[in-house]
């Protein structure tokens, strides 16, 4: 069956930890009949939210990987994608991102606008998606949704409007007004499943009638017609406010705010409502795909079925049935029997098994029309990958892929242990771009690196529980970074005689600091002293030399290399023979360009009660922490601060028993600094004294 595309909408659910995001989907699903109970996240019915279906995000109560599935609301359908909040998930957030058309941005009515809003709401600006704001938890002690509105303004400098406004706040929530129809709705029955409509009470008419007026200036900019029937003074129906909203919200110049309380079942049906009218559906969208055949050219989509098919695979998980591809269709149709590409890859397969997923149970289809996301089994592919027809030869833009900033050395306790640590190191590089795994050729452990403490833990266990693998973890090391400070130059002659032919070759020239990027080869030989074949020899060469620095073994980045006057020797000279002459002139100058060791500095929010302020900045100031700035609003205070993240193990713990456990903190990579002369020292001795295990 062919869905029309005006009536479809794929959406996700972002939002900083804890704002109700996963208690919001569970309520969309139940309104729209996708499921009959409701069960809540940190439930006591040892159930558990739908969406949460690993056994981890049950008992942490948070949501690690996104979850999509589909429902029907008022004769639209809509995709659902819940991602998680926590900094070290992003890549959940990001490839979520890339393949959705509009997002519900939750905010919590007391906490606001918190540092993981504003990751999420940069993410949504990356990838223009056109956003709803909703601010949940207005029953909880302190709510003030409008203090949060002003907030979207100021720090997320949204253009945000109110379309509703509570009637009572806190323990007193009663319902919302509607500034488009000027009604109150009451959410009436157990489960707030019947709406009742009633004259807005007597008290709130002043202010609706205020937000009102300010809501139609605003729209105004965005519909002639509504702001001529603003002056004339004329009636003004619902569908003029509703359409002049959608421009805005399309347009990504406004965002509509509307409230209630996913967890007291208020406000989550004109929500819903709010999905269908003001969020755009896949024809409203421009996606583009680079034509490979043609210099990655930007090629327009159209989402039509009868055109060549383009699909993006951006999600892999290895569930109890095998291997599962998510894939967003942005052309054509994806039908089961068909055969398409793999673009990366170059391999032609058929589609077998297509599914519609929903949460974690799932229904087989057919087929998968332009905008539909839909589920594929058994093929081999990498998170990111294009499908297309067989005749086309396009890649969908990539995802932005952070790099991981901690490693934890492995260390399996038995035979059968490695063998299951292989199989999960597979499944999860595959399923996460940025978490990696390699073997360290000088002491043979396993590696693994990642987002941050939680990430690599939650992995760790998942190893543990999924995979019954045992494992003994290491020290967790830092990526750390070795640069140059100044110019040096070189004058190097590798020269290798062993009966037959030997090895020569000569280069000169100068390393020097380069901050346009990690690393940067030059080519200034004149008059054909190196041969130009040979050229290519050299820059190898330095490749290979600035993968490994020797203070402390990290690779070397900020650096230019030019090579400006050599010699060769036309029967000794090989490209084997200029790389080691690479190698060895890079190493003479490194030595004299003054080398020093870079360490990754993390951007730490830490949020909590005002009265525990000053544990929160000593316990900054104790791991070299510089304080950017702190704020305090009402009982809470938040301070932001760059930290080593050498300094930021354990620091979970430290945070939660110097605040009676009411902080929590998040943090994300910042940017490279020098370290001190103590701890370059320190670092330096270490080196020579350990092997990574403790």
């Amino acid at each position: 069956m062919s869905m029309n595309i005006n009536r479809m909408r794929n959406i996700g659910i972002s939002a900083h930890i804890d704002s109700g995001k996963t208690t919001l989907s569970e309520r969309i699903l139940f309104y729209s009949k996708k499921i009959h109970a409701i069960h809540e996240v940190r439930g006591r019915d040892g159930v558990g939210a739908t969406m949460d279906h690993m056994e981890l995000e049950r008992e942490r109560g948070i949501t690690i990987q996104s979850a999509a599935t589909q429902v029907t609301w008022k004769d639209h359908t809509i995709n659902v994608i819940d991602t998680p909040g926590h900094v070290d998930f992003t890549i959940e957030v990001e490839r979520s991102l890339r393949v959705l058309d509009g997002a519900i941005l939750v905010l919590c009515a007391v906490g606001g606008v918190q540092s993981q809003s504003i990751t999420v709401d940069r993410q949504l600006k990356r990838y223009n998606v056109p956003r709803i704001a909703f601010v949940n938890k207005c029953d909880r002690t302190g709510a003030n949704p409008f203090k949060v509105r002003m907030q979207l303004r100021e720090k997320l400098d949204l253009n945000a409007m109110l379309i509703q406004i509570p009637i009572g706040l806190e323990d007193k929530l009663e319902g919302i007004v509607d500034l488009i129809t000027m009604k109150a709705i009451y959410f009436d029955g157990p489960q707030g499943e019947t709406l009742r409509y009633a004259q807005i009470p007597a008290h709130l008419e002043t202010d609706s009638n205020t937000y009102r007026e300010e809501l139609l200036d605003e729209l105004s900019m965005f519909s002639d017609e509504l702001a001529e029937k603003i002056l004339g003074g004329g009636e003004i129906c619902e569908d003029l406010i509703r359409s002049a909203i959608r421009k805005g919200t399309l347009s990504q110049q406004l965002v509509p705010v509307m409230m209630g309380s996913a967890y007291k079942f208020k406000g989550i049906q004109p929500l819903l409502d709010g999905v269908t009218h003001y969020l755009p559906d896949p024809s409203e969208i421009k996606n583009f795909a680079l034509d490979l055949d043609k210099n990655e050219e930007k090629t327009e989509l159209t989402p039509d079925e009868k055109s060549p098919t383009v699909a993006l695979g951006f999600k892999l998980e290895d569930g109890k049935y095998g291997q599962l591809t998510y894939v967003r269709v942005y052309q054509g149709k994806i039908k089961k029997g068909e055969e398409l590409m793999n673009t990366r890859s170059r391999k032609k397969f058929k589609v077998g098994r297509l599914v519609r997923m929903h949460a974690d149970s799932m229904e087989e289809i057919n087929e998968g029309s332009p905008g539909d996301i839909v589920a594929l089994f058994g093929i081999e592919c990498a998170s990111g990958d294009t499908f297309c027809n067989t005749e086309l030869n396009y890649a969908m833009t990539s995802m932005f892929v952070p790099a991981p900033v901690i490693s934890l050395a492995l260390l399996p306790k038995d035979k059968k242990s490695a063998d299951q640590l292989a199989k999960a190191l597979n499944r999860f590089t595959k399923e996460d771009p940025t978490f990696q795994t390699f073997v360290d050729s000088e002491s043979n452990q396993t590696i693994i690196k990642g987002m941050g403490e939680l990430h690599l833990e939650v992995y760790i266990e998942r190893m543990r529980r999924e995979y019954k693998c045992d494992v003994d973890t290491g020290m967790p090391q830092v990526a750390y970074r070795e640069t140059i400070t100044q110019k040096a130059e070189f004058n190097y002659t590798h020269r290798k005689q062993t009966g037959g032919a030997g090895q020569f070759g000569r280069v000169a020239g100068f390393i020097e600091p380069f901050a346009g990027g990690d690393y940067e080869f030059t080519d200034m030989i004149k008059g054909g002293t190196i041969p130009t074949e040979y050229i290519p020899s050299c820059d190898k060469g330095f490749k290979e030399a600035v993968r490994k620095g020797s203070l402390i073994g990290f690779p070397i980045v900020n650096v230019r290399c030019v090579i400006n006057d050599g010699q060769s020797h036309p029967v000794d000279s090989s490209d084997i023979a200029f790389q080691a002459a690479a190698i060895g002139a890079f190493r003479e100058a490194y030595k004299k360009a003054k080398p020093c060791i870079l360490e990754p500095i993390m951007k730490v929010t830490v949020e909590g009660p005002t009265e525990f302020q000053g544990n929160i900045f000593g316990s900054i100031n104790q791991r070299r922490g510089i304080i950017l700035s702190s704020v305090e609003d009402g009982q809470f205070s938040r301070v932001e601060s760059e930290v080593p993240l050498s300094e930021m193990f354990g620091y979970s713990t430290v945070i939660r028993s110097l605040t009676q456990g009411k902080a929590e903190f998040t943090m994300e990579f910042e940017k490279y600094c020098k370290v001190p002369q103590s701890v370059s020292e320190a670092l330096e001795n270490k080196k020579e004294s350990t092997n990574g295990f403790n």
